[in-house]
């Protein structure tokens, strides 16, 4: 509550006219002379017995801080009746400490009418716990049309979370005061983001999960952000992410854009938090040069938050040197996002032993992002037990990520009894990485069950590869359709397997040409062949082996030849069997039995058979007999059947 009896109380009667909640300014214009001689006129005037020249005068001193000077004028005035003495009595009592004497007064100023006194009445009773007094004369400040009493009024019904409160908060914004503008801003955020929420709430409970991330060990879906990325918990917290309200104000405005025009409109008149999250707005349309200047306007006027969010914004651009000055000044006011800021700068530049200091020094402002990434810090340098003390120490504090990486380091030294909970904590507060490793971590026991029931959780939150996990469950279940639901979530969320596995399911519906056709074929790609094509474009060998057989069905031989090498080169047995069918096709043999050697050697039987057959045909006999052997051991049956007639004849011709 702002100190009682400031200057804008001060003069109500029209003969000294201030704006509301403002300090009155010196007018560089006056003529200090012509003051004087003005001040001495009011005395001269007062001192003949001049009401008015009293009341002025003793409000002139009291503005001048000459509380021995204008108490006997304000007094004289009082006696004769001048309402505006009163109050301005009341105001310099207050401020010599007499406060029930200063209440008496502004007592008898309100009840004359005096909307600056109902106002300081008002006060006075709030902060003495008296609400009932107190509301009951600030609503006649505020009914009178004072700002000030508008605001204190509504301040008071907040606190006691009674539904008028915005009302009067609104009366105050319109008539200029930039804090009641900022507030009824801030409750028209919170209000929208709780319908917000609700209405996600509502679309969760009725749409499919999106997918996720691959399957492997626990390590590998982390979701630590490595060092990269080590703030680890949002780029700007506090107030700049907690976007306003979205609910009807009876005007027909949106609400978002109703709490936009409240916050510029505090911000234009120099409310720095207003300005914070008019930026924060701003960014997230993408209008990042207003929103530069709005945080660059809030920094300057000492707004940590925004000197951090406006350190993100240059960052973004590309300014890393000028994004660590503002971040440098924001960590220096105590923003511990800054100072996490600065230290995964300092990290990503080779400078551990600085983004250490950085790091502790967003944990000594109460950011426990900083024992997080302390704990990051560690854990690349190779030094685990400080590591997990640093994890332990986050994730005591409700860092869920760190719990999660807390339980995989655990879980790397073989502890897996004690990763387990670890893993159910992080996931049980939104960790959706958690959720996944908790699903490997089951499936790894054997319990199948468990394992999708938590790959089910992270898929419903957007996790690649547990939607890539369910959908191969729905699979073997059975359940094509909603197999396919997720695996397009995982496709779509980049993962090549699940492009591959979708591949193969909508391959499978396809008609399959009539043998009898006739006429020339126009080929047009079909949904199955542009997944087949993501996946092997993602480097998946057996998409890669799969394009190939597509293009050489429609004889592509160099697109086939393109795909299959490429798989081949990545260790595909398949793709190096089938670039040598090409090659061999081409005239090119001797190339060809490298890449059946290369396939044979990987366990690929028809390759080994090929080679048997090349090896006879060049007279190579026991070369051929070799391959025959090893055709016969890999199969399947009917290459075996083949192989072991060739092998068998080879042998007869060795011994004839």
């Amino acid at each position: 509550m702002d100190v009682m009896g400031d200057k804008a109380t001060l003069f109500e009667t029209g003969r000294f006219v201030q704006p509301s909640g403002e300090e009155a300014e010196a007018d560089p214009d006056v003529d200090e002379t012509g003051e004087a001689a003005e001040e001495v006129r009011l005395r001269l005037a007062a001192d003949a017995g001049d009401v008015e020249a009293a009341s002025v005068l003793g409000a002139l001193l009291l503005r001048r801080a000459d509380l021995d000077g204008a108490e006997p004028h304000l007094r004289a005035a009082t006696a004769a009746g001048d309402r505006a003495a009163a109050n301005n009595l009341g105001v310099l009592l207050h401020q010599r400490g007499y406060a029930d004497e200063a209440a008496g007064w502004w007592r008898i100023a309100a009840v004359a009418g005096s909307a600056a006194a109902a106002h300081a009445l008002g006060r006075h009773h709030r902060e003495r716990g008296d609400e009932p007094a107190a509301e009951y004369w600030l609503r006649q400040s505020a009914e009178q049309g004072h700002v000030l009493g508008a605001y204190a009024l509504a301040d008071l019904l907040e606190h006691r979370g009674d539904d008028g409160a915005e009302q009067w908060m609104r009366v105050a914004a319109e008539r200029g005061h930039r804090e009641a503008a900022y507030r009824l801003a801030r409750a028209l955020d919170r209000r929208a983001a709780e319908r917000g929420a609700l209405e996600r709430g509502a679309a969760d409970s009725v749409e499919p999960g999106r997918a996720g991330r691959t399957a492997g060990t626990p390590g590998a879906g982390t979701g630590a952000t490595g060092a990269a990325d080590r703030t680890a918990a949002g780029r700007r917290t506090g107030a700049v992410r907690d976007t306003g309200p979205r609910t009807g104000t009876g005007l027909g405005v949106p609400p978002a854009e109703e709490a936009e025009q409240w916050y510029r409109q505090a911000a234009a008149r120099g409310h720095r938090r207003a300005a914070l999250h008019l930026g924060a707005i701003l960014e997230r349309r993408g209008e990042l040069k207003e929103a530069g200047r709005w945080y660059l306007t809030s920094a300057k006027d000492g707004e940590a938050r925004a000197a951090c969010a406006l350190g993100f914004l240059l960052r973004d651009a590309g300014d890393t040197e000028n994004a660590a000055v503002w971040w440098l000044r924001a960590a220096q006011d105590g923003d511990g996002n800054a100072a996490n800021a600065l230290g995964a700068l300092h990290a990503e530049r080779g400078q551990p032993q600085t983004a250490e200091r950085w790091y502790r020094a967003a944990l000594d402002a109460g950011d426990v992002n900083g024992a997080y990434n302390l704990g990051l810090l560690c854990a690349e340098q190779g030094r685990t037990p400080q590591a997990e003390q640093w994890y332990r120490h986050a994730a005591y504090a409700g860092h869920r990520e760190a719990a999660n990486a807390l339980a995989i380091l655990l879980l790397q030294g073989g502890d897996t009894t004690g990763a387990e909970p670890w893993f159910s904590k992080a996931a049980e507060a939104g960790s959706v990485d958690a959720a996944f490793n908790l699903g490997i971590l089951y499936a790894g026991r054997g319990e199948d069950a468990a394992a999708l029931r938590w790959y089910e959780r992270a898929a419903a939150a957007g996790h690649t590869e547990a939607a890539l996990q369910v959908g191969i469950a729905r699979l073997r279940d059975g359940d094509e359709q909603d197999a396919e639901l997720h695996l397009r979530c995982a496709a779509g969320g980049g993962s090549a397997e699940a492009a591959y596995r979708l591949a193969t399911v909508l391959d499978a519906r396809r008609p399959r040409p009539s043998a009898h056709e006739l006429g020339e074929v126009v080929h047009e790609k079909t949904e199955c062949e542009e997944w087949y094509e993501r996946a092997a474009s993602q480097g998946h060998r057996r998409a890669q082996v799969r394009v190939g057989m597509l293009a050489a069905a429609r004889g592509d031989v160099v697109e086939a030849a393109r795909w299959y090498r490429l798989a081949a080169e990545a260790g595909s047995r398949n793709g190096a069997f089938n670039l040598g069918l090409l090659l061999v096709r081409e005239g090119s043999e001797p190339e060809a039995v490298v890449w059946w050697t290369r396939a044979a050697r990987e366990g690929h039987g028809r390759a080994a058979l090929r080679l048997a057959l090349v090896y006879a045909r060049r007279g190579e006999l026991d070369e051929g007999q070799r391959w025959a052997d090893r055709a016969v051991t890999l199969g399947p049956a009917e290459v075996a059947e083949r192989a072991a007639r060739l092998r068998d004849a080879l042998r007869q011709e060795l011994t004839a």
